[in-house]
């Protein structure tokens, strides 16, 4: 009967309780890897399979890797969304009875991972933890928590099902943790966008970690003495952090409820605050203008203000003010600059110390930024300004940290490398050491010079083989002459000599052959001291880390006032907002800058703007303009305008552009009205919403009365202030009927011959779209363009424009608009058409259509 190897019984009994992570199991200088761990292994790292005995008939399936440069290897299957299990020796191998014991000692996964290689600088690593509500008479909601454990960061909130996919797509887990309820909601189609979410967790091989919540997680003593949460979410994201990683780290906590502006997906996107649209870089994003930071801290706090706006004036205007102080402070400002560039990663570095993933040069890269900590201090305190003062007072220095690396640590950078870890110096017995195996030779030739004085033997000499050790060597001759001293013993007799050994020889020699390995020991065992009263202070480090964070960002957000010519905005609570020559942000810095036209904007409290003109007017970009202004007002950043008087909304709203969601199989137009019913369902009278084009996407007269029910609604029933976008000039009628509806329009010069777009925002409704022009400017072939005129002069001679009752949703009448082609030839084939349905038309039926009308049209 087949029966498996000890070795082979052993590895299979540990693979069992890891079945969800690639094993790596400690042979020696190789970590192997067995069946199907070793076919996955292999194909990812690129690697040769073989084979092993393993007492079965057939041989198991192996691969391996070095053990010293296991890491690169690791690595790439993290990123290949795999978890890695190493597995170690626990006991000395010369010592053991048996098969050697061996254990996993941690689980390297996507979300706990904390080399550079992997873990983006300017981001946060976050695993996420989320459980649904279980109580059927409740709206859904989700407790969740994000954890970064690289740089010691807990958040946690409470977020509703219609909110619950724009709040993922806003985190990016890394991870997710979750228990087997909530996996069925987010696995199958009950609730909006779960699909948006099951796209990402497969498009970035995000790993769910299925774990039920246990009530017995709140007396876990190794949780509750890092967090005093009691939100389950983060509890079990804890206990899998723990479970992983065989320990916990100092944690900060944080709640992001009801303190930030929370903004859609949609808003983030068509704002492109973090990410530019077309290419997904930071390029082009507002982030890429405002961030100017030089610690990876203060990137990343950079970027949360950016996702997460402030909705409290006071708060604002705190943050605002410090700002300004840097702004005014140029000097400080400079310096402050210049220092920051010897700060590195403390957050990453602290916590790597606490999970025992620290590197020598992490605590080298530690040891640099503290010394810089002083002249930061120095540099704070001596400005003019209190609140600069204030953060200064707040800043430790964390002397005492610094004072034990100087005065333990050897140096080096990343190219060079020293013999030692720890300074001979900073240990006595250390010290001795060293100098044994550093200066054995003159050791040893001192005592040859005394035994030569001793004896009377000039030619007496001190040698050294592997056999016998180290010797006194005498030659016959001389032993004939001279009377040796007491206490030689005779070790070794040659033909022409006799070797000898005596007390003090005998003594350095052992402590020169045990020296190596004292030293080595016992520069350990000091390091790992270092390490460990290093890992004492980590919460001290990371309080100084968050601080030095918070100084960056107010640093770069006034160098970007500086070199921008931003201005800083008044706030105010009465619902206006006044812009004086405000500016797109992005935009500005992706053109020459005199040939960006600068717009006012005053929106009074429940204000709604319809605004008309052709397209490539800059309706758009003014549009985005005043939500991206009102935006970093609220991040607590200066505007580039020159006069501001913002109010505090609670929320900003866009829906801007025209995008098929081809991931969830919805159509442009479905995306469109899925958008606004979220926007209608969320906004208040204390909203910005910023509708481009509205109705678009369906037929004229769809289009034209929904975009017209909406404006009603929202002037009616919510009352924000609304920039309203469109083509549907016959909209405009609405401002006779309602105070709150004002028309704008872009300003077009138009001498007959020749069109030129202002790119100015100004009062009134605009007389024409201008869309062949814009055809023309675009080249296309000059006989469409002729044709297309042709065709327009018929329609507009054919058509009258309708008045429309304002007061009632306007009738499907003839409209003066650049509709379709066959309106000219013939009505019936667009009533026909109208009644296509197109959700529900396959392929086949639609070009059965396409060949009739083709008849039809001769």
């Amino acid at each position: 009967m087949e029966k498996l190897t000890p070795m082979m019984q052993q590895y299979l009994d540990i693979k069992k309780n890891h079945n969800d992570a690639i094993l790596f199991f400690r042979l020696g200088d190789f970590y192997e890897m067995f069946f199907d761990d070793a076919i996955e292994a292999s194909q990812i790292l690129d690697i040769t399979l073989t084979g092993k005995s393993c007492g079965l008939k057939e041989r198991a399936p192996m691969c391996g890797v070095p053990f010293h440069s296991a890491e690169n290897y690791i690595n790439k299957l993290i990123a290949s969304g795999k978890k890695v299990a190493i597995c170690e020796q626990v006991e000395d191998p010369s010592t053991a009875k048996g098969i050697v014991k061996r254990e996993v000692v941690k689980i390297l996964t996507p979300g706990t991972v904390m080399d550079e290689r992997l873990v983006d600088k300017e981001k946060n690593n976050y695993i996420f933890g989320v459980l649904a509500s279980k109580r059927v008479d409740e709206l859904l909601t989700f407790h969740v928590a994000y954890v970064d454990i690289s740089t010691g960061e807990i958040n946690e909130n409470s977020i509703d099902i219609d909110n619950f996919a724009d709040f993922f797509l806003k985190i990016r887990p890394s991870e997710l943790v979750l228990d087997s309820h909530t996996k069925y909601i987010l696995t199958n189609d009950i609730y909006k966008n779960n699909i948006l979410i099951l796209n990402y967790i497969k498009e970035n091989n995000i790993i769910l970690n299925i774990r039920e919540f246990d009530e017995n997680l709140y007396m876990n003593k190794d949780i509750s003495k890092n967090i005093s949460s009691s939100n389950p979410s983060t509890l079990i994201v804890l206990d899998y952090i723990l479970d992983t990683q065989k320990t916990l780290s100092h944690f900060m906590e944080k709640s992001d409820k009801e303190e930030f502006m929370f903004l859609d997906n949609f808003t983030s996107k068509n704002l492109e605050l973090s990410e530019a649209n077309r290419t997904s870089q930071k390029k082009g994003s507002l982030l890429w203008i405002l961030d100017k930071t030089k610690t990876p801290m203060g990137g990343r706090l950079l970027k949360k203000w950016v996702d997460n706006p402030l909705v409290n004036k006071n708060s604002i205007e705190a943050r605002l003010h410090k700002v300004n102080s840097f702004y005014e402070e140029v000097d400080i400002l400079n310096s402050l600059t210049e220092s920051f560039k010897n700060i590195y990663d403390l957050e990453r570095i602290s916590n790597k110390l606490s999970y025992n993933n620290i590197k020598h040069m992490d605590i080298i890269k530690l040891k640099k930024s503290l010394k810089t900590l002083p002249e930061i201090k120095e540099i704070l305190l001596g400005s003019s300004k209190e609140a600069i003062k204030n953060i200064g007072k707040k800043l430790s220095t964390l002397d005492d940290i610094f004072d034990l690396l100087d005065n333990s640590l050897e140096e080096g950078d990343e190219f060079s490398k020293n013999k030692y870890l720890v300074k001979s110096t900073f240990n006595e017995n250390l010290m001795e050491l060293r100098k044994l195996i550093n200066h054995t030779s003159d050791i040893l030739k001192n005592i040859e010079i005394k035994e030569r004085e001793n004896t009377g033997i000039k030619n007496l000499k001190i040698g050294y083989n592997k056999v016998f050790g180290y010797f006194i060597e005498i030659t016959r001759g001389n032993l004939k002459n001279f009377q040796l001293p007491e206490g030689y013993i005779r070790k070794q007799t040659l033909t022409t000599s006799e070797r000898y050994i005596n007390e003090e020889l005998k003594s350095i020699e052992e402590k020169i052959i045990t020296a190596k390995d004292k030293e080595e020991k016992l520069e350990k065992e000091i390091y790992q001291s270092i390490l460990s009263q290093l890992n004492l202070k980590t919460k001290e480090i990371l309080f100084s880390a968050s601080i030095l964070g918070e100084i960056d960002c107010y640093c770069s957000l006034a160098k970007v006032a500086h070199d921008n010519n931003y201005t800083r905005p008044k706030l105010n609570e009465s619902g206006k907002i006044e812009i004086i020559n405000g500016r797109h942000p992005i935009v500005e810095k992706m053109i020459p800058q005199e040939h960006f036209i600068p717009n006012n904007t005053i929106i009074e409290k429940s204000d709604i703007q319809i605004i008309t003109g052709p397209n490539m007017a800059g309706k758009s970009t003014y549009m985005r303009q005043v939500a991206l202004i009102v935006l970093m007002a609220h991040i607590g950043s200066f505007v580039p305008a020159e006069k501001s008087d913002i109010c505090v909304v609670d929320r900003i709203f866009t829906r801007v552009g025209a995008s098929d969601d081809l991931s969830q199989g919805q159509s442009t137009f479905m995306v469109e009205m899925t958008e606004v019913s979220h926007i209608l369902k969320y906004a208040t009278s204390n909203s910005l919403l910023i509708l481009d084009e509205i109705g678009r996407g369906t037929s004229t007269y769809d289009g034209m009365s929904i975009a017209w029910s909406i404006i009603e609604y929202i002037s009616k029933e919510l009352s924000p202030k609304t920039l309203f976008s469109t083509h549907y000039h016959e909209l405009t009628v609405l401002e006779e009927d309602h105070k709150n509806i004002t028309n704008y329009s872009m300003a077009v010069d138009d001498t007959g011959s020749e069109i030129r777009f202002l790119r100015k925002i100004i009062k009134g409704k605009a007389d024409k779209s201008y869309g062949i022009h814009v055809a023309e400017l675009a080249d296309l072939p000059k006989d469409v363009i002729s044709n297309a005129n042709i065709l327009l002069s018929k329609l507009e001679n054919k058509y009258s424009i309708n008045s429309i009752d304002s007061k009632s949703t306007p009738a499907p009448s003839p409209i003066k608009e650049q509709i379709s082609f066959a309106d000219i030839y013939n009505i019936d084939i667009i009533e026909n058409l109208k009644k296509v349905d197109l959700n529900n038309t396959t392929p086949m039926e639609a070009l059965v259509i396409l060949n009739d009308l083709k008849k039809k049209l001769g």
